[in-house]
């Protein structure tokens, strides 16, 4: 992997795709463990909030130190883990996320941040993997329209109109590879046509100086180097999968982040 020419990439689009970093036994190994909680919990795991304070799978993936390699050439050596989500379309599902930017409604102080999203099944044009705007994260934020679609995978099913379709690329992964986008690049994805679930891991990374504009409740966990700032509550990570504790924390962090994530 040549981080370099990853990180040049990731700032003249806005993104970069299609980095390996799970084999087959390991992708095999996580979709497993998420399934099988799915199956203790009786419902799906689709986008729970900081689902890593609740599972260990989530947490080991986000912190895996090649992961780490590529977030720290982009925003630095000091990385903030903010959130871990697993963002699930069913086989055949009308589910689609609208294009917009990830920092719009966050309330964060400064843009020092990056998502990775990973694969733990094909995530192809079929089955409704990332579109991109290249080059659309120096725009900086531009304004998004509230509304309520159902199918819409966003919380508020938020919306940029007037995107220009024709600069859209596609992100297809395999299984195991992932994709990075900067907070201000305009991204979108179709319904999943296919017959298997479309499964991805949506990790979110901070810098240290970065803060949280709307509220003092935030919180993070320290996965690489110093934080001087403690801007944030510190998460603890899942030490042991669905333990009651750790099923009532990551209820109440969710419950936290949904009131204060419509706030402009």
């Amino acid at each position: 992997m040549n981080v370099n020419a990853l990180v040049s990439d990731y700032h003249r689009d806005g993104y970069v795709s299609g980095i390996p970093f799970l084999d087959a036994a390991e992708v095999a190994q996580h979709r497993n463990a998420l399934e099988e909680a799915e199956q203790q919990i009786g419902g799906s795991l689709h986008y729970r909030f900081k689902v890593h304070t609740m599972l260990t799978s989530p947490f080991a993936l986000a912190t895996r130190p090649d992961v780490l390699d590529v977030v720290e050439a982009m925003i630095g050596p000091d990385i903030l883990l903010y959130n871990v989500t697993y963002i699930i379309k069913e086989p055949h599902s009308p589910s689609h996320v609208s294009w917009h930017q990830d920092l719009t409604y966050w309330g964060l102080s400064h843009d020092d941040q990056v998502t990775m999203w990973l694969a733990l099944s094909v995530a192809d044009e079929k089955s409704g993997c990332m579109r991109m705007i290249p080059g659309s994260h120096t725009q900086g934020r531009v304004e998004h329209e509230i509304g309520d679609d159902e199918n819409n995978v966003l919380l508020q099913s938020q919306t940029v109109h007037g995107v220009q379709e024709s600069q859209a690329k596609f992100c297809p992964l395999n299984p195991g590879e992932a994709s990075f986008h900067h907070g201000w690049t305009l991204h979108a994805s179709m319904p999943n046509h296919s017959d298997d679930r479309r499964i991805g891991v949506n990790v979110q990374y901070l810098a240290p100086h970065v803060r949280q504009t709307k509220h003092d409740l935030d919180t993070a966990i320290l996965v690489r180097g110093k934080d001087d700032y403690h801007h944030f509550e510190y998460d603890v990570p899942a030490s042991s999968d669905l333990s009651p504790e750790g099923i009532r924390e990551q209820k109440m962090l969710e419950d936290r982040y949904k009131l204060i994530a419509g706030q402009e």
